[in-house]
């Protein structure tokens, strides 16, 4: 458990309502525009292309993700974005776009956050609440953006893997994944099958740190 002094805190509620108000309405918008773009008017007509924190707003979601960001984490979701894959242009490689315009949008958002706390960290400004702001959105966002990219269903990257697949082996694969693929993810956080350490946590020490360090510049 971290340190959660007064002035942490109050950094970790800042961010949990620019999460909730900006972060998580561009990720879901993200997934509608790319459906819309692609043939699909189920977002539209579902209220879901619209940037309003109140149509994709998830309670559940928005609990783990304040609860998980007091233990130093920051995992959550909004209320997904439907769509129908038999209007799609593209078959499985649109479910594809749809499904990784929403981390990309993390990734945006990471890097948007990312200019104003390298100007901060260059020019060695005594602002620490806006660096300690800055640096846990920058955070979050970018553990999102690779979580959601994980192969597993119900993550995003899920609709990525079967882009590859050849059909036969994707129809195989998702009918299997599909059924057991919250098993599969929990295995992934909890087992600790690599030297001590869970799958989970070898993508985040291989992938998301240095993404960190890297939009930073640290």
């Amino acid at each position: 458990m971290p340190d959660l002094t007064t002035g942490r805190l109050l950094e970790v509620a800042v961010v949990l309502i620019i999460m909730l108000l900006v972060a998580f309405p561009v990720h879901e918008f993200s997934h509608a525009l790319a459906a819309v773009q692609l043939g699909d008017g189920t977002p539209r007509l579902m209220g879901r292309l619209t940037l309003d924190p109140r149509a994709h707003f998830d309670p559940a979601g928005a609990m783990l993700l304040a609860v998980s960001m007091l233990i130093g984490i920051g995992i959550g979701w909004a209320k997904p974005t439907p769509y129908n894959p038999m209007n799609l242009r593209g078959g499985r490689w649109g479910e594809a776009i749809i499904a990784v315009a929403g981390p990309i949008s993390n990734l945006v958002l990471a890097i948007a956050g990312a200019i104003p706390l390298r100007y901060i960290y260059a020019t060695d400004m005594n602002v620490p609440f806006v660096e300690g702001v800055l640096g846990i959105f920058v955070t979050i966002n970018v553990l999102l953006m690779v979580f959601n990219l994980i192969p597993i269903p119900p993550l995003d990257g899920s609709k990525v893997l079967y882009a590859f697949l050849d059909p036969r082996t994707a129809w195989q694969t998702r009918a299997f994944l599909e059924q057991y693929g919250i098993l599969i993810l929990l295995a992934a956080m909890f087992l600790p099958i690599f030297g001590g350490n869970t799958l989970i946590g070898v993508v985040f020490n291989e992938v998301f740190q240095p993404i960190v360090r890297l939009i930073v510049g640290l």
